[in-house]
């Protein structure tokens, strides 16, 4: 391998130039252009000269110059001598040793600190252990109350008279949560989907005592409760005004108390509207028209919408007569209809019927089912 020397030697040579013609192009002094190329270095005043001149004189000439300072770094280091006490002087072992002391002590530590770990540590931080819970008893002191109930949960409902005064309480019990709200009462359970209302009549006087709404709950999921809201006073009467004097006339039997829709001189078309707010199965069957004879059936769920349209009548059978909101659309108006309480499996005929007078009326008869 060539050495920083001959380089240097060899490039002014090939390019023909004297050492005065050098020194002039450069100002850097004969002598140490000369001194460079035997590598003797002892003449310069510092490093820094050295290098600098290198790098100038490198330049000039048209070589590499980090090659040519590699090349000085080299010699230097080769020029170094290693002292004779390093070389016979055996390594001391302590700082191994020291080493390996202070690896002992952290393996130690980490071990001993995961063992008081283990063992100090609570029992499943951060689980509190589930505390059993009773059924609880409500009592309801104003117009509406809303909680959220458990199964087994309950709430006393008072009943008070028509001067204001408390009858009597009547207790309600949450049964179940599947895929319907199941309540009992003293007069029936009563089923309820979720936003879907049910009036109640406690003390059967044939108006609602109780309205109950399912505000909020995860089906099948009893863990969740469900939130329920109870309101006083709230609802239509269940059944409403004397049995219908011409309802056997009419031919039907079996026919219970009767509700009037409309009143008119002269019959006219009607139409059925039901808004289904929850599960239920569902029957129908247009009344004395040739035409449309024979029974329907079909199942609803909640947001379905059926309208049923007749000229005479519509009889329904339905599984939870307050899993749907009907209305009755004629003559301009529409007019909201209640078949029955909430959970109760219904049979009712929606016709028009003649009184006495020779005035045609619109009824809601329930039939005994």
């Amino acid at each position: 391998m060539e050495s920083l020397g001959d380089k240097l030697r060899a490039a002014r040579k090939a390019k023909d130039i004297s050492y005065d013609q050098a020194g002039r192009d450069t100002k850097i002094a004969i002598r140490y252009l000369e001194a460079l190329e035997h590598e003797d270095f002892s003449g310069f005043p510092g490093e820094t000269y050295i290098t600098g001149f290198l790098r100038n004189y490198g330049a000039y000439l048209e070589l590499d110059v980090q090659e040519l300072l590699s090349l000085y770094h080299a010699l230097k280091i080769q020029e170094q001598p290693i002292p004779v006490e390093q070389l016979l002087k055996k390594p001391s072992p302590l700082p191994r040793i020291a080493i390996g002391a202070m690896l002992a002590v952290l393996v130690l530590g980490v071990i001993g600190g995961g063992l008081v770990f283990l063992m100090t540590r609570p029992k499943n931080p951060g689980i509190a252990a589930p505390v059993p819970r009773g059924p609880v008893e409500y009592t309801m002191s104003g117009d509406s109350f809303e909680h959220r109930f458990y199964t087994g949960d309950s709430i006393l409902i008072p009943v008070m008279s028509p001067e204001g005064e408390r009858q009597d309480y009547f207790k309600l019990e949450l049964l179940g949560l599947g895929e319907a709200v199941t309540i009992q009462t003293p007069v029936n359970p009563v089923i309820v989907d979720l936003s879907q209302d049910a009036s109640v009549d406690l003390d059967n006087d044939g108006v609602s005592s109780v309205r109950i709404v399912a505000v909020d709950y995860a089906k099948n999921n009893a863990d969740m409760g469900v939130l329920l809201r109870f309101e006083l006073g709230s609802a239509l009467p269940i059944a409403a005004g004397p049995a219908d004097p011409s309802a056997e006339a009419a031919g039907v039997s079996g026919q219970t108390a009767s509700t009037v829709i409309f009143s008119s001189p002269n019959p006219y078309p009607f139409t059925l509207q039901s808004n289904f707010q929850g599960y239920c199965m569902f029957r129908w069957e247009v009344l004395m028209e040739r035409d449309r004879q024979g029974r329907n059936e079909r199942y609803f769920q909640r947001s379905d919408e059926l309208n049923i349209q007749a000229q005479n009548g519509i009889r329904v059978w339905v599984s939870n007569a307050q899993a749907a909101k009907f209305s009755v659309i004629g003559g301009g108006r529409t007019v909201p209809v209640e078949i029955g309480g909430a959970g109760e499996v219904v049979v009712a005929d929606i016709r028009w019927v003649r009184d006495e007078d020779n005035r045609f009326r619109l009824i809601v008869a329930r039939l005994e089912t």
